[in-house]
């Protein structure tokens, strides 16, 4: 029987990892695995390599506590090749094996093994590619002279606010406060005349 370590994550701190969880407890109870711990990072990117609850996971695989981690997608373990073979390297050399739901991997066998190098090599092509692309269509965009970035919102009457805030002795972070703008959009009007 598996000893099995639950591993969910979600991006945004209004996200919840419920449903991961819920779906990876039914399935190790369809599986006979044995939930040792579970763990989770709220509000944490893929991208980011030190998460506490990862970081806590780990710790324990390599004090012995489960043989195996169970993931719904690849995804919430890493987001970069290099980072996930880091992770299953750490884990790998303890014996523990990964379990991915949606990409059906387990690399407890040859050819889970095999199938979680490629589907992560693909996984990794693709975010490399959409950032590619990204960069590629912001600088198009530039080159035909389309401004990027917010509108800003400052005009004449804000500007006008500002500067008589601050005449009458007010800091900048209670004009701020004041005028409900960033302290950035103070500095910006107190160094203008007037919007030209």
């Amino acid at each position: 029987m598996r000893k099995v370590a639950i591993y969910t994550r979600v991006s945004q701190k209004t996200q919840c990892v419920a449903r991961q969880l819920e779906e990876l407890q039914e399935i190790a109870i369809r599986n006979d695995f044995t939930v040792v711990e579970e763990y989770a990072d709220e509000g944490v990117s893929g991208n980011i390599k030190e998460r506490p609850s990862l970081n806590k996971m780990i710790q324990d695989g390599l004090a012995g506590k489960f043989d195996t981690v169970m993931v719904l997608e690849l995804s919430r373990l890493g987001r970069s090749v290099r980072h996930m073979c880091e992770i299953t390297g750490i884990l790998k050399s303890k014996n523990i094996h990964l379990y991915c739901v949606n990409q059906n991997i387990d690399t407890s066998t040859i050819v889970g093994e095999l199938f979680f190098n490629i589907i992560n090599s693909i996984s990794q092509y693709e975010r490399d590619l959409i950032r590619e692309r990204t960069i590629s269509g912001l600088a198009n965009a530039k080159r035909k002279g389309v401004k990027l970035g917010r509108k800003s919102n400052i005009n004449s009457s804000l500007i006008q606010s500002v500067k008589l805030l601050r005449n009458k002795g007010m800091g900048i972070r209670k004009i701020a406060k004041e005028l409900k703008i960033g302290v950035g959009s103070v500095y910006s009007c107190m160094n203008r005349t007037s919007l030209s």
